[in-house]
């Protein structure tokens, strides 16, 4: 576990918290991820933060994310396959969009908002 640094405010020590700096790009599901963990599990985001596994902990959940979002929406197109992109270009975005939402909701439900 790392030392901890504490600065006095008043009649209080305030232990001093900060992310080790890392040259990381946390992706769309790492920050939902983040925001969910701080609003809503607060003790996970504190524990994780004051560890400093808070950035690989997002890091990793965006790489699983986008990988189980690829998967889900490869299997969803082979068991409802999309028109034909030359004869209906509209129809075939449209099936491909509700397609990936598909697989963002349960990657959502099962990955981040968990």
């Amino acid at each position: 576990m790392m030392e901890l640094t504490y600065t006095m405010q008043g009649d209080y020590l305030v232990p001093d918290l900060a992310l080790p700096e890392e040259e990381t790009h946390i992706g769309k599901y790492g920050m939902l991820r983040r925001t969910y963990l701080k609003n809503h599990r607060k003790g996970t985001y504190a524990s994780l933060m004051m560890s400093g596994k808070l950035n690989s902990h997002l890091l990793e959940i965006d790489r699983i994310a986008k990988e189980r979002i690829e998967m889900i929406t490869t299997e969803l197109l082979e068991n409802n396959p999309a028109p034909d992109k030359a004869i209906d270009p509209m129809g075939w975005a449209g099936h491909m969009n509700n397609l990936r939402h598909s697989a963002e909701e349960s990657i959502l439900a099962e990955l981040v908002y968990s």
